[in-house]
């Protein structure tokens, strides 16, 4: 368990499935999340993909909780780990939608690179995100993510063409903030 100012990190537990669906399933968070076809899942799939994080040595997926009630409101973590290069990919979303513009993804994602940085010893985190997701792009500068690059017209949804940006924080920018 990691613990910011707003927010602790922990293990998925099997009474965060019915949620962890209904917020991956709100057209509003799935739109600003997945980059294919907005299809629904289904409570099999949520449940398939928790039973995975809590086996896998591959990813380290945590469910984000409120420090002052305990309430789950979303999940972050390392999607993929390039040991040999010391890199990793992550991920995040608040599902709950009341607690946008909070300052509770920002901590989230502080929380998540101190344990990155501090207790995996990688080197670099990147992410991508979609240009239109403006509050995501702030909270990622926020937290000293740089801008590395952009796949123009990557990204189609709602009828447009959008580009994902592409962004890194290595450690020494990490350690200077």
């Amino acid at each position: 368990m990691y613990i910011g100012e707003k927010v602790r990190l922990r293990e998925y537990r099997k009474e965060d499935v019915p949620q962890a669906l209904a917020y991956v399933n709100d057209p509003e968070v799935k739109r600003l999340l997945n980059p294919g076809i907005p299809y629904p899942l289904t409570l099999s799939d949520e449940e398939k993909w928790v039973a995975e994080q809590s086996a896998s040595s591959q990813t380290y997926s945590f469910a984000i909780e409120t420090l002052a009630d305990g309430k789950y409101i979303g999940g972050c973590g390392v999607n993929s780990i390039d040991w040999k290069n010391s890199a990793v990919e992550v991920g995040i979303f608040i599902g709950d939608k009341s607690f946008w513009n909070q300052g509770y993804g920002t901590d989230a994602m502080r929380v998540l690179l101190r344990f990155i940085f501090e207790q995996m010893n990688i080197n670099k985190v990147k992410l991508n995100v979609f240009s239109f997701n403006q509050r995501a792009l702030r909270m990622y500068q926020k937290c000293g993510f740089k801008e590395e690059g952009r796949l123009r017209q990557e990204l189609f949804r709602d009828g447009e063409y959008h580009d994902i940006i592409l962004m890194g924080l290595l450690r020494e920018e990490y350690q200077n903030t």
